[in-house]
């Protein structure tokens, strides 16, 4: 069965998309196909080009985003694959509060002088205006991570398409059913399918989604040139992630709004940051040694790098280099599905 973004609600089109035609005696899920290449005469030849399980996964996404998806062997294959399609010494605008591996790729790329970075707050509608002249891409993210700041996606859209700018969206903490940026304007969309698409902490995996097709071909040519493939496996179990985003992000919503309020009230919690929806809930405290005491004292939740899966994880941001402009304190805490009172008697012994 087919099903396109506006057949059905997302989520129904979560569960039945990519399951195929569902003729009699056909597998009701999509096989995970193994083979690396294809006999000839078909339109596959080989599995760094194609693969049916990516296909499923694809159909799903593109269903879920209102476009058409291709898949990545990581978040930052996929991020790499729309940066690196630009003009070489072609000039990006992105969000100076990305996340850390855009911008160290930016970075990267400009040592190279491969491209040429503006970085600036995305919330300054006059700034980015200011700074899109002569650019070919404005990368946006909303909500940002770990700040959590939310932009006006539509209203930069629109700024940059009558600047003749490409827009890309990092859509990860959004997820496609909190924010669909290509009906806001923008050319492509961007996630890590490892954070809550997949959802378990048990694959590294990126896609794309675009409702251009000189887009989609450029990034098919891209992963198959540059390697960028993933595996079937991988993504077998990133649609099968898919299949409960639905109920998984109700639950985790709810389980953070809750969390966000008990941390507000606590007299140790400085400030607190969380957009109203979405996974994850970003904190301080009064110093850095005290964030670092909190994240040691944790015994259910897990002190660990990532977000977006079932369990619940914490870290103090600052810790990394190319975090040194957060707040020191800074904690991000990413929901998981664990019981609200459980979480918060962990929290509130360790802050204690």
């Amino acid at each position: 069965m087919s099903i396109g973004a506006g057949d059905v609600r997302p989520e129904t089109a979560a569960v039945v998309a990519g399951r195929g035609e569902g003729r009699p005696g056909d597998p009701v899920n999509p096989s995970v196909v193994l083979s690396s290449t294809y006999h000839a005469g078909g339109e596959r030849t080989y599995g760094r080009d194609d693969n049916p399980t990516w296909e499923a996964f694809e159909e799903a996404v593109g269903a879920l985003e209102g476009g058409t998806a291709v898949c990545f062997a990581s978040g930052l294959a996929a991020i790499s694959a729309v940066v690196e399609t630009m003009p070489g010494g072609g000039v990006v605008v992105a969000e100076r509060s990305a996340y850390s591996g855009t911008r160290r790729l930016l970075a990267d790329l400009e040592s190279r002088d491969r491209l040429s970075a503006r970085l600036v707050d995305t919330r300054d509608l006059d700034a980015v205006a200011g700074a899109l002249d002569g650019a070919a891409l404005l990368w946006l993210e909303s909500p940002t991570n770990p700040l959590l700041h939310v932009v006006d996606v539509a209203r930069l859209c629109a700024t940059a398409r009558a600047a003749g700018v490409a827009v890309a969206v990092d859509n990860t903490l959004a997820t496609p059913l909190r924010q669909q940026p290509l009906a806001l304007g923008a050319d492509v969309v961007v996630h890590s399918a490892t954070k809550q698409i997949a959802g378990h902490s048990d694959v590294l995996m990126g896609v794309v989604a675009t409702g251009d097709d000189g887009w989609m071909t450029r990034l098919r040519n891209r992963r198959s040139l540059h390697g960028a493939a993933p595996g079937p496996l991988e993504t077998f179990l990133a649609l099968r992630g898919l299949r409960t985003l639905p109920v998984r992000l109700d639950r985790i919503e709810a389980t953070a709004a809750e969390l966000a309020r008990r941390l507000a009230g606590h007299p140790a919690v400085t400030s607190v940051r969380w957009p109203g929806f979405g996974f994850v809930v970003s904190f301080e405290l009064a110093s850095q040694e005290a964030a670092d005491k909190l994240c040691a004292r944790l015994r259910l939740v897990v002190h660990a790098t990532s977000l977006g899966g079932v369990e619940t994880l914490v870290e103090r941001r600052g810790r990394w280099a190319m975090e040194g402009y957060l707040p020191p304190s800074l904690i991000r805490l990413s929901v998981g599905l664990e019981h609200v009172d459980d979480l918060w008697a962990d929290i509130e012994q360790a802050l204690e």
